[in-house]
């Protein structure tokens, strides 16, 4: 090969996308991001439109499994709890939607729309049994596309999927939310900035407690003075005057605060129905 066909092959490198690009057809998504840039250099598009668009091409390139929430972090309902006992959990977590499981996290029987529940608030004499609520659930592969998703999240008014591994077990889950913060990014509600809160009010004399609250925070919120010297957190106390890692309902009393298990796994305790006093500090 002479000097000048080197030349010449180099040329059509860089010749040929530039042909396509101002052509005006784009032959790659190289070519279609080199367009968004122009649009908004020329102020066609702003940035943020811009944004939604490269969003809504990267959804079309992933799949469940790199946006799903994993089976640890799902918050479930188990279908045997009575109402004052589901409360508690859909209050703190402040979701719309909630998998119904049976024996473990890989039996999800149903779920249950928080908005289902009002009614039985307001007529307390009804009898409660979970499994007259539940909306079938939508079971997806943990490989299944975005796009193809989202769509049929749409076609079919579903909001959330229960996601199963190649084994058939649970793997977590995704909602409708999950997909849409990938195109035009994290979407935030009223109840965003309660997140991560270890104490709520769940009526004037209960309280959801995370077990992984600091003992401090405890004592600052009721104004009491547990020890924090054998144990940080307020789920170490509990377990050493249970003797054991509690199950679900089991309940104790430290200084005349009941404290009732709402949620734990054989290995640890996760949250807590605590109930102070009557007269002492409401909480804040």
């Amino acid at each position: 090969m002479n000097a000048f066909q080197s030349h010449h092959g180099d040329a059509r490198r860089w010749l040929e996308p530039l042909t396509h690009f101002l052509s005006g057809t784009p032959q790659n998504r190289a070519d279609l991001k080199g367009f968004l840039d122009l649009a908004v250099s020329n102020e066609l598009i702003d940035d943020d439109a811009k944004t939604i668009m490269e969003g809504a091409l990267s959804v079309s390139d992933m799949q469940v499994r790199d946006i799903m929430i994993p089976r640890a972090q799902m918050t479930v309902i188990k279908i045997d709890a009575e109402l004052n006992e589901a409360l508690p959990q859909i209050i703190h977590a402040a979701h719309s939607r909630f998998p119904v499981i049976d024996d473990n996290l890989d039996n999800v029987v149903g779920i249950l729309l928080a908005k289902d529940l009002l009614p039985l608030i307001l007529e307390r004499e009804h009898q409660f049994n979970l499994r007259d609520l539940l909306r079938p659930a939508v079971v997806v592969p943990e490989s299944k596309r975005l796009n193809v998703l989202l769509r049929e999240f749409r076609q079919n008014r579903n909001h959330m999927a229960i996601v199963i591994d190649e084994y058939g077990g649970v793997a977590g889950l995704v909602t409708i939310e999950d997909v849409l913060e990938e195109i035009v990014g994290e979407i935030e509600d009223e109840t965003d900035v309660d997140e991560g809160r270890d104490i709520s009010s769940i009526s004037h004399a209960d309280f959801f407690v995370k077990a992984q609250t600091p003992i401090d925070d405890f004592n600052e919120h009721f104004g009491v003075q547990f020890s924090d010297e054998e144990f940080d957190t307020i789920g170490g106390l509990v377990v050493n005057a249970f003797g054991h890692v509690p199950t679900r309902n089991e309940t104790t009393y430290l200084d005349r605060f009941e404290f009732k298990v709402v949620s734990a796994d054989q290995r640890r305790l996760i949250s807590l129905r605590v109930t102070p006093p009557t007269g002492d500090n409401d909480g804040e």
